[in-house]
């Protein structure tokens, strides 16, 4: 076994320990998640002060929320619609929470370029989830591109426990609005896909198909 795979497995069996604990408890999973949010919000309190390394910990300690949540939810049969939304909505609000620390940080010292550079991985930030989102209306799934929210997070730790924020922010600031691009032509892609698969399906009524492949129909 290499290095990373006892790494991981090591991690993956404390994460399990934990979830059972929590599972035990009979702590409900919306809590945890809430809880997650209450962590990050101090984590966006040290990063408004420009204490990174502090913060870089907090956020460490917000993930294990993130990571379990879900976990303890299957293990206590609790999976419900809402608690995914809730848990969608909640980590909206944890990500734009660090980025707004990092705002009043960085206007507070007067460093206004990087004030517009914050400002644009926020939006990158929303417009991974909504991109996703909204393609999820009319494809089964789109989940393709980097900078998604672990590794968005994982980008935000390491930016501040090194005290590297500055290039993290750069990193994410691409990454995240090449995503949102990635999900929009992988959309096109996908819905032009099934669009044409429709149109070959025998028997389909036409009032089931989507609009392009209505008007070849017609056109035919």
């Amino acid at each position: 076994m290499t290095f990373t795979k006892t790494v991981g497995s090591a991690c993956n069996k404390v994460i399990l320990l934990i979830v059972r604990a929590l599972a035990l408890s009979k702590i409900h999973p919306n809590v945890l998640t809430f809880i997650g949010l209450l962590i990050n919000v101090v984590a966006a309190v040290f990063l408004a002060q420009g204490q990174f390394f502090k913060a870089g910990l907090v956020i460490l300690g917000a993930g294990i929320f993130d990571m379990v949540d879900g976990r303890v939810a299957r293990e206590t049969n609790q999976v419900t619609r809402f608690g995914g939304f809730f848990d969608s909505v909640l980590d909206r609000y944890s990500d734009l929470g660090l980025l707004m620390g990092l705002l009043y940080y960085y206007a507070s010292i007067d460093r206004f370029f990087y004030v517009i550079l914050t400002a644009v991985v926020m939006t990158g930030s929303v417009m991974v989830s909504y991109a996703r989102s909204r393609a999820e209306n009319c494809i089964p799934q789109c989940k393709v591109g980097f900078a998604e929210r672990p590794e968005r997070v994982v980008l935000m730790i390491i930016g501040a426990l090194f005290d590297r924020m500055a290039p993290v922010l750069w990193v994410l600031a691409i990454m995240s609005n090449l995503t949102v691009i990635h999900r929009m032509i992988f959309t096109y892609q996908e819905a032009q896909r099934l669009g044409d698969a429709q149109l070959r399906a025998p028997g389909v009524p036409e009032s089931m198909l989507p609009p392009r492949a209505r008007s070849q129909s017609s056109s035919s």
